[in-house]
């Protein structure tokens, strides 16, 4: 098997599912064995490669297979990790007012990053979280 070499392809970045049902399979075919079913539309997998219309991706729990390209949106999104409630506030500003708190488990729309906060939606609801409270994200990432 040969991965593509094309830098867009190549580097490491993350998605989201585009469906709440999606296959993890042991290789870039529809012939492989499935290894997992997600059920859960939007949920963020990092892409480590590609092969053809096959990306490998990789799970908040290192899991590692291939899904189908066609099931793989660039819309952003990220986990809620940690224990406890993370605070959601107003604005990116540290001590700003707590408008919700976010569960681990949570899958929200990342919508912007600073380099220590990032604002997400979900349930109606958006505002700014501690980056280190977030999988689907690159530490050093920042976007508007």
């Amino acid at each position: 098997m040969v991965l593509s070499t094309s830098a867009a392809l190549a580097a490491s970045h993350f998605a989201s599912l585009k469906s709440d049902k999606v296959y993890l399979r042991e290789g870039p075919t529809y012939q492989h064995r499935i290894l997992f079913i997600y059920r859960r539309k939007d949920y963020p997998l990092e892409v480590v490669s590609a092969y053809e219309t096959w990306r490998r991706v990789r799970d908040i729990d290192g899991t590692v297979g291939w899904i189908s390209a066609s099931m793989l949106s660039d819309a952003r999104s990220v986990l809620v990790v940690g224990k406890g409630a993370a605070a959601v506030s107003a604005s990116v500003f540290a001590g700003s007012p707590v408008i919700a708190r976010a569960e681990p488990g949570v899958v929200a729309k990342l919508k912007a990053c600073q380099p220590s906060r990032c604002k997400i939606a979900a349930a109606g609801v958006a505002g700014w979280i501690d980056k280190n409270r977030l999988w689907g994200v690159d530490a050093g990432e920042v976007f508007n």
